[in-house]
């Protein structure tokens, strides 16, 4: 077990250990631009003061689509670490483990040693985390198969595994949920048969929307009483929905989609009522799939409540390396003129993304995600001229190759002196198990930053919760949310970056900034 003391004046602890306060002073440079073209650079600084709770909650995590292949494999790979399994598979015996969760499986420079080598610890030694192998997971799908039946469905898992596991998967079964069937793929309709929106002859009710949130509402505090919860966390990993129309008087404020839910509008989403029933409960809710569930209304709802939302989608093969790849070319003074991207894939997502409505909602967010790069070079890319990327996402079902997502990527970028520069790359992933430990790690990292607060010092202003948008988990989304005066970024490395100083800040180690004096200076 690591453990980490810092020996730093800004650093404090009550008198019972569960509370950290550190002071920070954070430093940027306002910049204006004349019409001259000079900038005008004005640094500034702002002195804060963070508090954290160190006491790690007991923590529940309900998903929306529990019975889908990630809602299975996230409580499986719970159960496995939970229990310490081994299981066989054709390249031997495995042990479980949480590779490809950052909070479980990554390291952190903290600093250098006597010799000036980097000292890297465990991401989470640095501040108390809650321990994904003590979540307690519930939630809903409309699907009623329990855990064991549908991950023998999902294909996910190894044989081996899945029989290991067997009697500890059936004891989860999911509770019913809604359906809305214009919101997603008209293939899913075989798999709703654990709905409560259901009139007494069966046909499906989506009028009665305000009677849903209620519903939802009551589910939580039940799994909350029931489990004993400190906390709880809703997290959507059911199919992507098509987009929601964003209508003047619909859902463009908080007031307007309350009032559009409890009328039963046609345009409210399940996902947006899943979101809505949680911001009234004071829950966290990540959205992990691409549709437009935080329209306005929800948003402004979130910020009335201080209740914290994150989204949208999870990045995790494909769109991940290409944030990285993208800011590389771009950095290095490299331009891409064009990205094809091209997927297939054989689960349930690649099943109702083979329906258009769904699969606009996915290239809209796998599409935004190199948006902040290409504005950060004007060089490049002259803005008067209207210079962008041509960027072409295709994503087609193939039940073969299963949970196996096969990826093919083509750079084409513009050198000097009209050059040229291919780069293409073929990237296969089992899709689930690249998903899930993103889960994880969102829900870690939500819980951790809802025990976070700061006040501005020299202010007689009380502490404040952050921002109801976690911008620090846009590392694991591929669309994040956005506010007018609230900017997330999409750059992976930038995104890493600002998660990791936060965490140093707050656990009161100084931030790298890499100039390497100790080896440059002698």
């Amino acid at each position: 077990m690591v453990s980490i003391k810092v020996k730093n004046d800004r650093v404090s602890y009550s008198a019972d250990n569960t509370k950290l306060s550190t002071s920070y002073t954070y430093k940027n440079s306002l910049v204006e631009k004349s019409d001259a073209g000079v900038y005008s650079i004005t640094p500034y600084t702002k002195d804060y003061q963070f508090d954290v709770d160190l006491k790690v909650p007991k923590v529940g995590l309900m998903l929306v689509g529990l019975g889908g292949n990630n809602g299975t494999t996230l409580v499986a790979s719970v159960e496995a670490n939970k229990q310490n399994l081994t299981f066989n598979t054709k390249d031997g015996e495995k042990k479980a483990n949480y590779f490809g969760s950052v909070t479980q499986s990554s390291t952190i420079k903290i600093g250098i040693d006597s010799t000036g080598k980097d000292v890297y610890v465990p991401f989470n030694s640095l501040l108390p985390l809650v321990n994904p192998s003590d979540f307690v997971v519930g939630g809903w799908d409309i699907s009623g198969l329990d855990l064991q039946a549908a991950a023998k469905r999902a294909k996910v898992l190894e044989y081996d595994l899945q029989q290991k596991l067997g009697e500890s998967l059936k004891k989860y079964k999911p509770l019913k949920s809604i359906y809305y069937p214009d919101f997603i793929a008209a293939n899913q309709e075989e798999r709703a048969d654990n709905i409560f929106n259901v009139d007494a002859s069966g046909k499906v009710d989506q009028s009665a929307k305000w009677e849903h949130v209620e519903q939802i509402r009551k589910d939580i505090q039940t799994f909350k009483k029931d489990n004993e919860l400190d906390s709880v966390i809703i997290l959507w990993t059911a199919n992507t929905e098509r987009y929601s129309k964003i209508i003047d008087g619909v859902n463009d404020s908080s007031d307007n989609l309350l009032n559009s839910i409890k009328s039963g509008h046609a345009e409210v989403s399940p996902s947006t009522i899943f979101a809505v029933a949680s911001i009234l409960e004071k829950v966290p809710f990540i959205n992990g799939s691409p549709q437009n569930t935080f329209v306005p209304g929800v948003v402004e709802l979130a910020e009335k409540h201080n209740s914290f939302i994150g989204g949208d989608d999870f990045k995790s093969g494909q769109t991940k390396l290409k944030s990285v790849l993208a800011q590389f070319l771009v950095d290095a003074g490299i331009k891409p003129i064009s990205i094809a991207s091209y997927n297939h894939l054989g689960n349930n997502d690649g099943f109702n993304l083979s329906s258009n409505e769904q699969f606009k909602s996915k290239e809209i967010s796998k599409g935004s995600v190199i948006d902040d790069i290409v504005e950060s070079n004007e060089i490049l890319y002259n803005k008067e001229l209207g210079d962008k990327v041509d960027h072409c996402i295709v994503i087609k079902y193939m039940p073969a190759v299963g949970d196996t997502k096969i990826a093919m990527d083509e750079y084409y970028s513009e050198l000097m002196l009209g050059g040229h520069n291919r780069i293409s790359i073929s990237n296969v992933c089992e899709d689930s198990l690249l998903a899930t430990p993103l889960i994880i790690d969102l829900v870690v990292m939500c819980e951790f930053l809802s025990r976070v607060t700061y006040k501005e010092v020299g202010k007689e202003a009380s502490e404040k919760s952050l921002y109801p948008i976690l911008g620090y988990l846009s590392y694991w989304l591929k669309a994040p949310l956005t506010r007018q005066g609230f900017q997330t970024i999409n750059g992976l490395n930038k995104q890493k970056q600002g998660l990791e100083n936060f965490l140093k800040v707050l656990a009161g180690i100084p931030i790298s900034d890499e100039l390497r004096f100790e080896e440059r200076l002698q």
